[in-house]
């Protein structure tokens, strides 16, 4: 169409010939193209008589339209299509997500959370060695209880299985050692495909997650901690502890400077003596005192040690009389049935009977 032009303007540049049929046919390429994009739209009402597509109540027929409204008609309704129909990928899950999904670690997600350890599981670049449900449902009974009322023991327990940083099973089995976020070391050991870590071995290793790897594992893994702490989560010394409690010696071997060699007596050692018996001694404090000490010992006496003596000087001020009979070790009246439980502040040598001073 003509346009005017004011006095003293310049006339606007206008397209003529082949430019304009050149642009013409270009809008009408771009028209069609968009066309089969329009179509595959699922936001759009369809009319119940025709079932044509519809856009704003309008028929849609963009071969109908003229090129430059075709273009602009287009573009309005590819917006209303959306986005791109490209489905951006789901971000990789932490390793809390993962543990989740996986399903087997229910106990220790409960734990993490209740040491308060969940976010920094969910965030921070990390390994971790995963005791499955039944490692925990292994555990003696009372202890996962035990550990969920401490919250500072069980984040000592917890950080026990982690370690900085992504590493994987190849570099595991390629140490001797790894150090934990605890600030301990954990013994490494590889024979053959199996590889150990401290008393658990690796069933399934190298999961990944977003901010780490999971390594699963069938036992849980316990660190160095006090003598008395040592006994109460290796769930067998249940009348012994009773006992160093109400003697008031607990806290005493908890707190002392030094460290300590127990010769501890099972549950079922204490099982055997009569039950009036053990509960006059549980009464008298001095004597009961006499009896504990009797199986305590100064210093860290390993079960290598023990045998090379004839006795062992008690913290009661008697001694133990040692005898080896080949695999056989025998202190005082008990015999030793396992060695070298070891604890921050010294060892537990465990026997199956009461020392009587």
């Amino acid at each position: 169409p003509r346009r005017n032009v004011r006095e003293g303007g310049e006339a606007p540049e206008v397209l003529r010939g082949e430019e304009l049929s050149n642009l013409y046919n270009l809008c009408i390429i771009l028209a069609q193209r968009f066309t089969n994009s329009v179509h595959r739209c699922s936001h759009f009402p369809r009319r119940p008589e025709t079932g044509q597509e519809t856009f704003m109540n309008v028929p849609l027929k963009l071969s109908r339209i003229p090129a430059a409204a075709a273009v602009l008609s287009v573009i309005t309704v590819a917006a209303a299509c959306g986005e791109s129909t490209t489905t951006p990928p789901a971000p990789e899950p932490n390793i809390v997500e993962v543990a989740e999904q996986a399903g087997s670690f229910q106990t220790l997600l409960a734990a993490a959370e209740a040491a308060g350890l969940a976010e920094t599981l969910a965030s921070e670049e990390l390994t971790v060695f995963a005791p499955t449900d039944e490692a925990f449902a292994a555990l003696p009974d009372g202890v996962v209880e035990y550990l969920l009322d401490n919250p500072e023991l069980l984040a000592e327990v917890l950080t026990y299985h982690v370690v900085a940083g992504r590493v994987t099973a190849a570099q595991v089995a390629g140490v001797s050692s790894v150090e934990t976020l605890n600030g301990q070391s954990v013994a490494v050991a590889t024979e053959g495909s199996t590889v150990r870590i401290g008393t658990a071995t690796v069933v399934q290793a190298d999961i990944e997650a977003s901010n780490g790897i999971i390594h699963v594992i069938d036992d849980v893994l316990t660190p160095l901690v006090d003598l008395v702490t040592t006994a109460r989560l290796n769930g067998n010394f249940t009348t012994l502890l009773a006992a160093l409690e109400a003697a008031g010696l607990d806290e005493v071997l908890r707190g002392m400077e030094g460290e300590y060699t127990i010769f501890a007596p099972t549950d079922a050692a204490f099982a055997e003596i009569p039950q009036d018996d053990l509960d006059a001694l549980l009464a008298d404090s001095d004597a009961l005192t006499a009896v504990l000490l009797y199986h305590a010992a100064s210093g860290t006496i390993p079960a290598s040690e023990v045998v090379t003596r004839s006795s062992i000087e008690t913290l009661q001020g008697g001694s133990l009389s040692v005898s080896v009979n080949g695999d056989v070790v025998t202190v005082g009246s008990a015999t030793v049935v396992a060695t070298d439980v070891a604890a921050s502040n010294g060892v537990i040598h465990v026997i199956d009977g009461v020392l009587i001073p």
